[in-house]
């Protein structure tokens, strides 16, 4: 066999592999089956989604603890607990809070949390407080921009813990290209900011 084809076989064996196994184990690490399934705040926004992924942790922290660590949330404000070096590669500027700041908590319906101080920021559009935090925009087609929604919902659990589920949507243009670009580079991509995120909510909260 020649070489290009071991290469070619070796390409689609790790292509089966991460579309058959770790791509849905990426799209709910930490959640169970029943909260995949479930309707949360926010599913509305993006009725057609194409692009759908419900993770969860558990935190040792009542809901009013991990709450404030959501609220706050966002570019030139609490950052968003992950790979900040990473992220600054790009120019997000973002510095990750070690505490609660007063100024943050009152976030209200139609503010907008930005990722990048040169990118347009995603809107809140629904606030319940010390349970959910929706953020969703409308996407503009022409510059592949989709339209998303990303769900931060706290839950009680037993023992006075938390269940913190993040449920991203998104309805990216229906190409191939797009549906491609958005399943192997961006969600992965995703998937590892948002994971660090929600261990840096917990570790935040717990502490």
């Amino acid at each position: 066999m020649s070489l290009v084809l071991v290469l070619v076989a070796a390409g689609a064996a790790t292509f089966l592999v991460y579309a058959l196994a770790i791509r849905p184990w990426c799209l709910r690490w930490g959640a169970s089956r029943r909260e995949c399934a479930k309707s949360l705040s926010g599913d509305n926004l993006v009725p057609d989604a194409n692009s759908s992924a419900t993770r969860a942790i558990s935190i040792a922290a009542p809901p009013e603890c991990v709450w404030p660590w959501v609220a706050q949330i966002g570019q030139a404000r609490g950052g968003f607990y992950s790979y900040a070096w990473l992220e600054n590669l790009f120019g997000c500027e973002i510095r990750n809070a070690d505490q609660i700041h007063a100024e943050w908590q009152d976030i209200k319906v139609g503010e907008p949390i930005w990722l990048h101080p040169k990118i347009p920021g995603i809107p809140v559009a629904i606030v319940e407080k010390n349970h959910a935090l929706v953020l969703g925009g409308r996407g503009i087609p022409e510059r592949r921009i989709p339209t998303v929604s990303w769900a931060f919902i706290v839950e009680p659990a037993a023992k006075g813990q938390s269940r913190l589920l993040v449920r991203w949507r998104s309805q990216t243009p229906r190409t191939w290209f797009d549906l491609l670009f958005n399943k192997y580079l961006l969600e992965p991509i995703h998937f590892v900011m948002e994971r660090k995120m929600m261990m840096g909510i917990r570790d935040r909260a717990e502490a």
